[in-house]
């Protein structure tokens, strides 16, 4: 899976480069207010945070197409009576989670300055804290599809964004009795380089 989203992710660019008519790429930095739905999990938002990269490729006056490499990290709390639910070494603790974030998002430039996108995004879990564990077993799932859209503003070389993203994959895995699914709202600021 992870390799046929990376052949896709290459052929698009290839192919949108050939044809495209503008091309830049940047870095990009944020931060992240993030939840985890389900009985086991807070309805709080913690913050956490994200840094990556980012290329644009110009596909006509008004269409690019943005795809990005995102680090993320952030925390999610467990409900005080998650011990009910699944044996935990704490009854109620914080996780922190590290994902690599792949958002291939579709813009459409409003105005000049203003940009609406939507795309799907695959995270990768790159790590979790060992606060929620079962039998030494993972409690996240290693992989998750999710649906982003949001809103960006360019001034001058400066791209300032805000985005929401809905999980569409059920991130539990440790079985199949309560689903788990992220949500995030991010914030951010981008600065285009080339």
């Amino acid at each position: 899976m992870k390799r046929t989203l990376l052949v896709l992710i290459i052929s698009a660019a290839a192919f949108s480069t050939t044809n495209a008519q503008t091309f830049a790429l940047g870095i990009k930095a944020g931060a992240n207010i993030d939840n985890v739905s389900g009985q086991a999990f807070t309805n709080d938002f913690t913050f956490g945070y994200q840094a990556g990269a980012f290329a644009i490729v110009g596909l006509s006056k008004h269409w690019n197409i943005q795809p990005e490499v995102v680090f993320s990290q952030g925390n999610v709390d467990t409900a005080s009576n998650i011990s009910g639910l699944y044996t935990f070494d704490n009854t109620k603790s914080k996780s922190q989670l590290s994902y690599l974030n792949i958002p291939i998002l579709l813009g459409y430039k409003i105005t000049k300055n203003f940009t609406l996108q939507v795309g799907p995004q695959y995270s990768i879990l790159l790590n979790q804290s060992n606060s929620l564990v079962q039998n030494g077993k993972d409690a996240f799932k290693s992989g998750n599809f999710s649906l982003v859209g949001g809103l960006e503003v360019k001034v001058s070389f400066i791209r300032i964004y805000g985005r929401y993203v809905g999980g569409l994959t059920n991130i539990n895995n440790l079985n199949s009795q309560d689903t788990w699914k992220s949500q995030s709202v991010q914030l951010g600021l981008g600065i285009t380089i080339l």
